[in-house]
């Protein structure tokens, strides 16, 4: 898009009022001080970043008892930003997959540009409008979904777009930025708004806001996976044990819920065919692997219910 005279004056009017493009005064003499002392100021300034996540509790719960529902619903969870904010999006749902056992089509990252802007800046894409709601019916997004979309400035175009689409459809809409009042307050039903100050480095919202956003991303996907039965007290019991470091991970962690030996465990996930939950079961009940699956299926997945059903 062309930047003319009259919105290059309104760009710069929204930036002066926009919190994490603030100039930090804790580090106006930053590019005078040693290699340790800079280390030193970029870690103070982070210290503060999980205190403003931990304010910010109630509305991350609120979205999180909206996910919930909508999975065991066959619904998706949506992570939709530009730049860095599409990439912790991108981020967080690929881990989901070998974490939690879910399919890549049940929690999604979609960022502004497509997969090339994942490892390279792709001009205008965050302006996109119309690609933000392009790219949400290119995946067939409804109302039985949540999107949550990411944004520093709480102003992307391209995750306005989208938000307002979600809220069209009927969809639950989630955004997560660094900037009260912003536009993205105001589309999303829940908004989640870590006040994390200005940069160490003017604008550069990769760090304090990057940092807040993935702790947030790091909490929604969590807790909805454990409200799902994804763990057991606080084993990943839904570990998708595919290479060697999962597997032996597997192996570990059906010895620590049961309190067996690592013989005994791996003889375990041999029968369940590796899945660590399903062999847990066996292990604790003494059921084989057809019936313990069953029990697994009437509990919803939920191990620590199928094991008391057994007790």
């Amino acid at each position: 898009m062309l930047m003319t005279k009259n919105n290059s004056a309104t760009l710069l009017e929204q930036l002066n009022k926009i919190v994490s493009e603030g100039r930090n005064p804790t580090t106006m003499d930053i590019d005078l001080l040693p290699t340790i002392s800079i280390l030193e100021k970029i870690n103070q300034e982070d210290a503060g970043v999980a205190d403003a996540v931990r304010k910010t509790i109630p509305h991350i719960a609120k979205a999180v008892d909206a996910i919930v529902p909508r999975l065991q619903e066959g619904g998706r969870l949506i992570y939709l930003g530009a730049g860095t904010s599409g990439r912790l999006g991108i981020l967080d749902a690929v881990e989901c997959r070998p974490t939690f056992s879910v399919s890549e089509s049940v929690v999604i990252g979609i960022i502004a540009g497509g997969d090339g802007a994942i490892k390279n800046a792709i001009e205008g894409a965050e302006d996109d409008s119309a690609q933000g709601v392009a790219d949400l019916k290119a995946i067939q997004f409804n109302h039985n979904d949540v999107l949550v979309a990411l944004s520093a400035s709480g102003r992307t175009p391209y995750a306005i777009a989208a938000l307002e689409y979600a809220n069209e459809l009927g969809a639950v809409s989630v955004t997560v930025t660094c900037n009260p009042g912003s536009p993205m307050m105001d589309c999303a039903q829940i908004g989640i708004c870590p006040v994390v100050g200005p940069e160490c480095i003017t604008g550069s919202t990769r760090m304090k806001s990057g940092t807040a956003q993935k702790l947030v991303l790091n909490m929604l996907s969590t807790a909805s996976m454990i409200r799902l039965g994804k763990t057991y007290e606080n084993l990943m019991v839904d570990v998708n044990a595919t290479n060697q470091k999962l597997k032996a991970r597997a192996i570990r962690i059906v010895m620590q819920a049961t309190d067996c030996a690592e013989q005994e465990a791996s003889e375990a996930l041999t029968a369940a065919n590796n899945h660590a939950k399903l062999a847990i079961l066996m292990l604790l009940t003494g059921l084989d692997a057809k019936r313990a699956e069953a029990i697994l299926t009437e509990n919803n997945g939920f191990l620590r219910q199928a094991v008391q059903a057994q007790n």
